[in-house]
């Protein structure tokens, strides 16, 4: 077993997942959440958890690990608050989908020590609906899990290790990444997609209304790119304003694209960015 005690701060998709992940391959003893009263009542019913409070001064007592599994900038928060106070053999790690801002925060907070007291990490996992009630025990498996070590950091050595450690047994693939590049991959292969949906979403309800039967009509390709798009604003807004300048290039480089299609619908233009496309697919991902 490799944590005694482990508490989530967030007990929601993410953080309700890990609850169950770390039980059901016995990865930790005991496992305290930290959130809203009816949140941590969810949670501890659907197994995730076996005590909680909503006092993240009270959760964290006596657990050696610890994980940040709340929107970013409410990490941020957090990582100010428990910098000074931890005791140095709790880790601090948290999943936030930007990481750049995180990781100052953390050096910042814990000085000298952070290397050994914190750990940056990002599950690329997830569903579009939030709440503990769609936890899964398996939801990290064949997921990548980001890692991205503050200067200096060896993240393979000490509790981070055992944490790392850790996400391979629940079957996460792990990557090591410099925080500025993970921000900017980040941007094109899970912001944007995000953007794009909601996008999409917002154009059909403003073109034809809220009520009119397009998912149906539209069949699985539509389906699949607006599934995403009934995602938590709550989690959105703290990815936008993290990562805003990585988000905006990206974006302003689709507008450039689209418009370029849309200037070339009868032109061979059009031909050569479908294959360009078809570049993208020649190595399909592997099947988890």
């Amino acid at each position: 077993m490799a944590f005694k005690q482990v508490t989530i701060i967030g007990t929601g998709l993410i953080g309700g997942s890990l609850g169950l992940a770390l039980k059901k391959r016995r990865l930790a003893g005991r496992i305290i959440g930290c959130d809203r009263a009816p949140v941590l009542k969810r949670a501890k019913d659907c197994g995730a958890i076996e005590a909680g409070t909503a006092n993240p001064a009270e959760a964290v007592r006596g657990s050696d690990l610890v994980v940040l599994a709340t929107p970013v900038i409410p990490i941020l928060d957090l990582i100010g608050r428990f910098g000074p106070a931890l005791p140095g053999k709790t880790l601090l790690t948290d999943v936030g989908s930007t990481k750049a801002e995180i990781v100052q925060r953390a050096a910042k907070s814990f000085g000298r020590s952070a290397g050994q007291r914190f750990l940056a990490g990002h599950p690329m996992a997830g569903k579009e609906n939030a709440g503990v009630e769609f936890a899964d025990a398996d939801l990290f498996e064949g997921a990548a899990w980001l890692f991205t070590p503050l200067p200096g950091q060896n993240v393979h050595a000490g509790l981070c290790g055992e944490f790392i450690h850790c996400t391979e047994k629940m079957g996460a693939k792990i990557a090591i990444l410099d925080p500025s590049d993970h921000d900017r991959l980040c941007a094109w292969i899970s912001h944007v997609p995000q953007m794009i949906s909601t996008a999409l979403a917002a154009a059909l309800v403003d073109e034809f209304g809220a009520d009119a039967p397009v998912l149906d009509i539209g069949g699985r390709a539509l389906r699949e790119m607006t599934r995403i798009s009934g995602s938590p604003y709550s989690m959105w807004r703290d990815i936008a304003i993290t990562n805003r300048k990585n988000l905006s290039d990206a974006l302003q480089k689709l507008e450039q694209r689209l418009a370029h299609i849309r200037e070339n619908l009868d032109s061979r233009e059009l031909a050569a960015e479908f294959e360009r496309a078809h570049q993208l697919r020649k190595n399909p991902p592997r099947k988890r």
